[in-house]
């Protein structure tokens, strides 16, 4: 894996991306809440498809910069959701962007998203653990109660959405991103990696995170 130079190039697509993902956030606004507080944002697709571009410290970076906006400027959790914002996005970008980077194929990118989803779960149950008590000021015996049947599901949904979202996206965003002169050409000729049953398989995943979304924030 290759580290990525520091140029104006790479600035330019860090910027374009943070600004699309704190457009994710804006319109994730209008998506019900699971269990009252635990809210979906696609931002975290946005920011893997910068990170399986650029490598996982980009994923970082956009992390950090798009939770400190957002902290600063429409969210009511301040700190404790600034870093939960960046826990649970890191957590999902930075092992897929990671893998894919170690292994640039369909598979890879497969392979890297769901290890993303797993991780991020995992890391969520320990911070939700940790930091919600304080959040909510609730007693950690009642958080510990929901870690397995609130808060394991919500993430394992949540990153299943974003990971066939990331498949759907990737292709078409990077295109963009090349005839722009913002990405480096890829190694195939320009073909890319994904196909149309690839495409397919990807809505069909998409299609059922949603539903599984919509049954959790209580939609159907």
């Amino acid at each position: 894996m290759k580290t990525q130079k520091i140029t104006p190039r790479y600035m330019a697509a860090i910027a374009m991306f943070a600004a699309v993902s704190f457009i994710a956030v804006l319109i994730a606004k209008i998506i019900p809440n699971v269990a009252g507080f635990l809210s979906y944002e696609p931002k975290d697709a946005v920011i893997v498809i910068a990170g399986l571009l650029y490598g996982p410290l980009s994923s970082v970076m956009i992390s950090v910069i798009v939770s400190l906006i957002e902290m600063l400027t429409i969210s009511t959790t301040g700190p404790y959701g600034f870093l939960m914002n960046v826990v649970s996005t890191c957590a999902f970008a930075a092992p897929a962007a990671w893998y894919y980077q170690n292994h640039r194929s369909k598979k890879g990118a497969v392979i890297g998203l769901v290890l993303g989803m797993l991780t991020m779960a995992a890391a969520m149950l320990l911070w939700n653990y940790i930091i919600t008590p304080y959040y909510m000021g609730v007693p950690r015996k009642t958080v510990a109660g929901m870690l397995m049947t609130v808060f394991l599901p919500f993430n394992l949904v949540k990153g299943g959405l974003n990971a066939a979202l990331t498949l759907l996206l990737y292709k078409p965003v990077v295109g963009a991103l090349r005839k722009a002169n913002l990405a480096e050409p890829g190694p195939t000729g320009g073909k890319g990696v994904f196909s149309p049953g690839f495409t397919i398989f990807s809505l069909a995943v998409l299609v059922t995170f949603v539903l599984l979304l919509m049954i959790m924030t209580g939609v159907i």
